[in-house]
């Protein structure tokens, strides 16, 4: 009998949330689709370490709770975006203020002009809380009454800017660009710096410009949070709502072409394209041609205390260092925002630390989170650090948010290098490239997908 011409449409490399998002697409599409992941888990670096009733995240990522893609993208409809108290939490010389977005204020995240800068500014105003007595400097991270007027005014159009309109704009580093906002250098460095570089990943601020407008357009337009049972949950709907048999696990591909794919464990799949859904180091290494972007290293560290003087000082909010006081770049009581990630009775607090870590990563991230929170920090048990090298690409200018995702007529690629560095990048990638294959194999119907394919018998 004569061997197929093909076993299989679409041959995905990778079963990140970029590959299952895509699969997601083309299954709909009654485009028969094999999911092939060289790990025995999906998801990539949206991984998630159960220790003793802990649910820890590796890299931490931040969720847009506004973001169309994870309202439109197929199989996320039941994730649960939970979501950090309004705005953020400034740490300065011992006080702690609020700083809210303008869309806080309701209706000012889509107002214009002075209206929308005045009601901003009454989110803003409100009275710091102090956490301790400092001597030194005082007054709130972003300055004084004019200077939050002026803050204000820059959110509300940023959040009210389309994004093709932000994607045109001159590019620069972001940390240049930030000088011509026209705010003093208090509003800057006390709370843009600290705030871009916690969203970005990025503590030097070399990310282009347009991709941190962007990034302040998301802060500026709603509230930040993260999905419901820790980061694996997002890849965990998605490969369970795809055709049984669609996603194989610890099959390993070793090569890629325009109709087929090797793997080490089942030999040659034909197919009539292949979309590779990687890691951009992963990607590049099946096809040298591709370029390999600079990385930016996160260490995540996750703590568990009986004090509960950590969750009155910051709460469900995302609390950041406008001093820079340490190697403490974001933290949180990740407990009091998403209660399923630590036991009845117990506290999580998770931080993130930017670039490479300090020698003893966890001893000097518990005497800067001993000043961030106002308390003791001796006694708190260390759950878990996780570090990542290359957990984040870079986005230095110029960057093309858009990449090509059609490299040859049959061979696609897709995930957070080609796009935004962000679980959001990541998803519209895929919808672009799914959309690619689907336009060059002419199946742009939605109708019910055949069952998922058998491959070969690993030799």
């Amino acid at each position: 009998m004569l061997e197929p011409a093909y076993q299989v449409d679409v041959v995905i490399v990778g079963a990140g949330i970029a590959g299952l998002s895509a699969a997601h697409r083309l299954t709909s599409a009654g485009v028969t689709t094999a999911v092939l992941e060289a790990a025995p888990y999906v998801g990539g670096r949206m991984s998630t370490e159960k220790v003793d009733g802990f649910r820890l995240d590796r890299l931490g990522q931040l969720l847009s709770a506004s973001s169309p893609e994870l309202r439109l993208t197929p199989g996320l409809d039941a994730l649960a975006v939970r979501r950090f108290a309004p705005g953020v939490l400034l740490h300065r010389d011992g006080r702690v203020q609020r700083v809210l977005p303008p869309a806080a204020g309701g209706s000012a995240g889509g107002a214009r002009g002075a209206r929308g800068a005045l009601h901003a500014v009454r989110a803003l105003a409100g009275p710091p809380r102090s956490t301790a007595a400092a001597p030194g400097r005082t007054g709130a991270p972003v300055g004084g009454a004019v200077d939050q007027v002026r803050l204000g005014a820059v959110l509300g159009r940023i959040a009210t800017t389309p994004v093709e309109r932000l994607l045109a704009r001159p590019e620069l580093p972001a940390a240049q660009a930030l000088g011509r906002r026209g705010l003093p250098a208090r509003t800057i460095d006390g709370f843009l710096r600290p705030l871009l570089a916690a969203l970005l990943c990025d503590p030097e601020l070399s990310t282009s410009s347009r991709c941190a407008d962007l990034a302040l357009r998301a802060f500026a337009s709603g509230r930040l949070g993260v999905p419901e049972g820790g980061a694996e949950t997002l890849p965990e709907l998605l490969a369970g709502a795809l055709p049984p048999g669609t996603v194989r696990t610890g099959v390993r591909v070793t090569a890629v072409s325009t109709t087929s794919v090797a793997t080490a464990e089942h030999g040659e799949i034909r197919c009539r394209a292949v979309l590779l859904a990687t890691d951009a180091r992963a990607a590049a290494e099946l096809l040298p041609g591709l370029r390999l972007p600079d990385f930016h290293p996160v260490t995540v560290l996750h703590h568990t205390t009986d004090d509960p003087a950590a969750v009155r000082a910051a709460g469900a909010s995302l609390l950041l260092d406008a001093d820079r006081g340490g190697p403490v770049a974001r933290t949180a009581v990740l407990s009091a925002v998403d209660p399923s990630r630590a036991p009845a009775g117990r506290t999580l607090i998770s931080s993130t630390v930017l670039g490479p870590p300090p020698q003893d990563v966890d001893t000097a991230v518990r005497i800067h989170l001993a000043r961030l929170y106002g308390t003791s920090t001796r006694r708190w048990e260390t759950l878990a650090v996780h570090h990542t090298p290359e957990a984040v690409p870079a986005m230095r200018p110029p960057h093309d948010p858009r990449r090509p995702v059609r490299l040859l007529a049959g061979l696609y690629v897709c995930g957070d290098h080609r796009d935004t560095s962000t679980v959001q990048g990541a998803l519209h990638s895929a919808h672009r490239a799914a959309a690619a294959v689907l336009a060059d194999l002419g199946m742009g119907s939605l109708h019910r997908a055949d069952p998922a394919p058998t491959l070969p018998r690993a030799a």
